[in-house]
């Protein structure tokens, strides 16, 4: 029985020297995802040409980093068999969910912080088509039957609050159609980590200039659409709801004019299109509500107004878009009437690109501050 304290230290030994790589890996696979595409969130790495049934994928795990259920099919952008074309803006090869088929992958991130997914999403047929998005409990459900530009370039965001550290993110098509493979097609798929919001000096509006948002795609973006609270409980616009029954667009600096700082909301739907936030503010006090709107620089041309609410007050704020960009302020001075207000944007008419009346655009709102006076 000698041997045994030999194998005792021995096994001491090797506990202590293996134990820091252990943990190092254990520490290396539980790292939380970084801000930007999800593991082959653009679909450019496809299946092998033997899971690959015309453009079928044929296996649960053939597609790279996803798990599939149900008809998917890998397709390429441009002309398709039938006359159909397929816009996939953003690189060569996109995801399309036939009948009650779905995709997922799990993701690592931080347990108690909020995330926004940012992903392109297009109708691929006549039918009424929509698309579910699940994520940690969290879901929810976005009809894609309204275009909102006509280039295939309809971004959308959905976000969530992380329960747990490892999440199952699920893109699925809950509809059937006659057509078995028509369902939404999926072009790329980003994740961001929303930044916890704090008041600025001088201001009662959270993130009033818009600048802590969902992902924006560097090389190509038509904005994104921030979908309304009745689809997307969690905001992925922190500080505002949006409480209409369209969605806005976030745009940036890099593809559109805003008015200051690097990006800015374009209200989209007309007065189906509403902004709001809840600010704190004391019953009988006078206050100071500044905004700034313009256009984007993008076409969108007329004559446009932005609607400015808070507490009994309202403004009116005109201005004659040409569509090459410019901006001007609006000042609404109110009265507190209890110790919550509520400010509310929202554009007066429905405006359209000058050259391309497919696709929907609005007034630029951005600047948004409330202050005493």
């Amino acid at each position: 029985m000698s041997f045994l304290p030999s194998l005792y230290f021995l096994f001491i030994f090797f506990y202590i020297s293996c134990t820091p790589f252990l943990v190092a890996g254990a520490t290396a696979a539980r790292t939380p995802i970084r801000d930007g595409m999800l593991p082959n969130g653009h679909f450019e790495l496809g299946p092998k040409p033997s899971n690959l049934k015309k453009t079928v994928i044929i296996g649960k795990y053939s597609l790279p980093k996803w798990v599939i259920k149900g008809i998917v099919e890998f397709v390429s952008g441009g002309p398709q068999p039938g006359g159909f074309y397929f816009a996939v803006p953003r690189g060569t090869h996109a995801a399309r969910l036939g009948n009650e088929a779905s995709i997922s992958q799990y993701i690592t991130v931080e347990a108690g912080s909020t995330y926004s997914l940012t992903f392109s999403a297009t109708r691929t047929c006549a039918q009424d088509e929509k698309l579910v998005i699940y994520a940690d409990g969290h879901s929810g459900e976005l009809p894609i039957q309204t275009l909102y530009s006509t280039d295939g370039g309809d971004t959308y965001a959905y976000a969530f609050k992380a329960l747990r550290s490892t999440v199952k993110v699920t893109f699925h098509n809950p509809g059937i159609q006659e057509d078995p493979t028509c369902g939404p097609l999926l072009d790329a798929i980003a994740i961001k980590k929303m930044t916890p919001i704090k008041y600025s000096a001088g201001n009662l509006v959270k993130n009033g200039d818009f600048e802590i948002g969902p992902y924006v795609f560097k090389n190509f973006s038509t904005g994104v659409l921030l979908l309304p609270k009745i689809h997307d409980i969690v905001s992925p616009l922190p500080g505002w709801i949006i409480e209409s029954l369209k969605p806005v667009k976030y745009i940036d600096s890099k593809h559109f004019e805003v008015p200051s700082g690097l990006s800015g909301i374009e209200l989209v739907g007309g007065r189906e299109t509403a902004i709001a936030q809840i600010i704190r503010t004391v019953p009988n006090k006078f206050y100071r509500l500044t905004f700034t709107i313009g256009d984007a620089h993008n076409g969108c041309h007329g004559s446009m107004m932005v609607e400015a609410f808070a507490a009994r007050e309202t403004l009116k704020l005109k201005y004659e878009s040409q569509g090459k960009g410019g901006f001007k302020t609006g000042v609404l001075k109110f009265k507190a009437i209890s110790n919550r207000t509520r400010l509310t944007f929202y554009s007066a008419f429905y405006h359209t690109k000058l050259n391309d009346y497919g696709h929907f655009c609005g007034p630029v709102l951005d600047d948004v501050r409330v202050w005493f006076y």
